[in-house]
């Protein structure tokens, strides 16, 4: 990608630290903002990574600049605010937002960057952070031809698969599209495992039914430790975080003035649990959450 050697990262989180890990496993020079939500950096730093104070700094060090934080309120924080991003952008630096973001908003990001005399693309990730430390990421793209070609071999250091989905905005889209799924079946799955329990069901026929039948498949893969033994490890994504995507997932078809109806039920699922306080557990307890319910 033209020798580019310089990558800037606001966002070492559970996802964002197995992203530093791997662009410096590829070679690159890396800085990051610190934040007091990073996962620890002392890994970072003595493979030679930089903090630095500022999101302004960052893009100062940078010629790449990955977005890894929660959502769009988020990331127009870091790029528009007062010693964001944009202050101190350089001309044709590029901005990748590998968040989870409303298109409309990704939007109107993109237009002010490009004003600004960046580039922007949107990187949207699936999978987990194992699938991020192993630098086996799954990235829905959305991005001109020639800047994903050109881009394509920083994010092959942290991606397994990559997909261009089209122009800017599409990784965006199709990453909402890609969660409605895989939270709507996680929703399916832990109210018919919490309903297989009252009824005396055992977890382990269960499984062998929905795994050998109709609900086979990556979620319920994810969920079976945590059906089977309590173990919610493989499946670290929150209650407040499945919120906050199918909250962003319908808004985008309402947008859109596209149907919604099972939208409203899975976010009614994860709104109830979050107002029970649970918001910051990981999804898999659904099934306990439910089952006692």
């Amino acid at each position: 990608m033209k020798q580019t050697r310089k990558v800037g990262l606001v966002g070492v989180g559970l996802m964002g630290h197995g992203i530093a890990v791997n662009i410096l496993r590829g070679g690159y020079a890396l800085c990051f903002l610190e934040h007091p939500g990073n996962q620890p950096v002392e890994d970072l730093l003595g493979a030679g990574a930089t903090a630095k104070h500022s999101a302004r700094e960052v893009a100062e060090a940078a010629e790449v600049v990955i977005l890894c934080v929660t959502g769009s309120p988020q990331v127009e924080a870091v790029l528009f605010e007062p010693g964001g991003v944009l202050e101190g952008l350089a001309p044709e630096t590029v901005v990748i937002d590998c968040s989870t973001a409303l298109p409309s908003s990704t939007a109107r990001v993109a237009a002010r960057v490009e004003a600004a005399g960046g580039r922007f693309m949107d990187a949207a990730m699936t999978r987990t952070p194992k699938e991020a430390e192993t630098g086996r990421l799954n990235l829905i793209v959305g991005a001109p031809e020639a800047l994903f070609t050109e881009v394509r071999p920083l994010l092959e250091c942290f991606a397994e698969n990559i997909a261009h989905a089209g122009p800017v905005g599409a990784g965006h889209t199709l990453k909402l599209l890609h969660n409605f799924v895989s939270l709507g079946f996680t929703a399916v799955l832990a109210e018919a495992a919490a309903a297989s329990r009252r009824a005396g069901i055992d977890d382990a026929a269960l499984l062998d039914v929905l795994g050998k039948g109709g609900g086979g498949g990556v979620i319920l893969e994810r969920l079976r430790p945590y059906i089977e033994a309590g173990d919610s490890s493989g499946f670290r994504f929150s209650v407040a975080n499945a919120l906050k995507d199918i909250g962003y997932y319908r808004t985008m078809t309402e947008d859109l003035a596209a149907e919604h109806g099972v939208a409203e039920a899975v976010l009614t699922l994860y709104r109830q649990a979050s107002d029970s306080g649970h918001a910051e557990r990981p999804v898999p307890e659904l099934v306990s959450l439910l089952e006692g319910k």
